[in-house]
């Protein structure tokens, strides 16, 4: 664990306020869900909670199908980082931090589809190899849980209604399946 030197005092209905600087840092925002665990030490951990999380193996398999069908990189992704990754661009893409233009298309929720002559986006905060070619946010009782895109590079980027309508039926589908 890092030490941050920020003390904070629990109240008397044990709330305990997360400084601004550590929930702008670690992207926690009002209403999001947190993970209590504790360690043998006796410290108290505050993780993230990712309802995609426990579908990794699914989105995993849905990614490989949307591969092996289209032939492009398909993305599955939580509201923070990629949890999928199926085709050439998997050992860079996987378990990485979506980039803030992800992050606001999947806030936005609408789909996206890069048009020629846009400036494209990239997938990860930390890099712009790979790009968005189209995206849908995953929606479920009104909250957005992540997002399923098809990547492509600088030279491969195309506008395909096909990957467009895949993109909607498969986010469509995972919401739906979180709300069972």
């Amino acid at each position: 664990m890092k030490a941050t030197g920020i003390v904070r005092r629990i109240d008397d209905l044990g709330r305990v306020v997360i400084p601004k600087e550590i929930r702008r840092t670690m992207r926690i925002r009002e209403g999001d869900p947190l993970e209590i665990y504790t360690d043998k030490d006796g410290g108290v951990i505050f993780r993230k909670y990712s309802l995609m999380g426990g579908l990794g193996d699914f989105a995993g398999q849905m990614c490989e199908t949307l591969n092996k069908t289209t032939g492009e990189i398909a993305v599955i992704t939580d509201r923070d980082t990629c949890i999928a990754v199926a085709g050439t661009a998997r050992r860079e893409l996987a378990d990485k931090r979506v980039s803030t233009e992800l992050e606001q298309i999947m806030e936005g929720r609408q789909i996206y589809q890069y048009k020629a002559g846009d400036s494209p986006l990239p997938i990860c905060e930390d890099g712009d190899k790979y790009l968005i070619n189209c995206a849908a946010p995953i929606l479920s009782e009104g909250d957005v849980l992540g997002c399923v895109l098809f990547a492509g590079t600088d030279n491969d980027m195309k506008n395909n209604e096909t990957h467009y309508k895949l993109v909607q039926t498969i986010a469509g589908f995972l919401g739906r399946h979180m709300e069972a």
